[in-house]
């Protein structure tokens, strides 16, 4: 697997993410290379994307999936955009193992 979506911070994660809402449940499924080479984590979502509902359910899941309260995910880029950038606050180390593991479950 080529480069990581994410990057480490002193209080976080900022990850690179590409959503598909209605896509019939609340799941992470792995790594994608976009065409420009850069690398996003797919993630779907069951909510349309009205209203910042696909949004709200992305923040629920990655707040579940990482084992963080949904106050410390943050939607920083791409609020319109199928493309979105999020921070976690927290440790960086210990949220990128965690994303490791769902992305070894992905694979299976």
């Amino acid at each position: 697997m080529g480069e990581r979506p994410w990057t480490a911070s002193a209080d976080g994660l900022t990850l690179s993410i590409r959503l598909t809402p209605k896509g019939g449940r609340d799941a992470i499924d792995g790594v994608e290379t976009l065409s420009d080479g850069r690398s996003v984590l797919k993630a779907r979502v069951r909510a349309a994307p009205t209203e910042g509902e696909a949004n709200d359910a992305l923040v629920r899941l990655l707040a579940k999936t990482l084992d963080v309260p949904a106050r410390a995910v943050n939607l920083t880029a791409g609020a319109t955009a199928r493309i979105k950038r999020v921070a976690v606050a927290g440790d960086a180390a210990m949220l990128a193992a965690r994303l490791e593991r769902v992305l070894e479950q992905a694979k299976k």
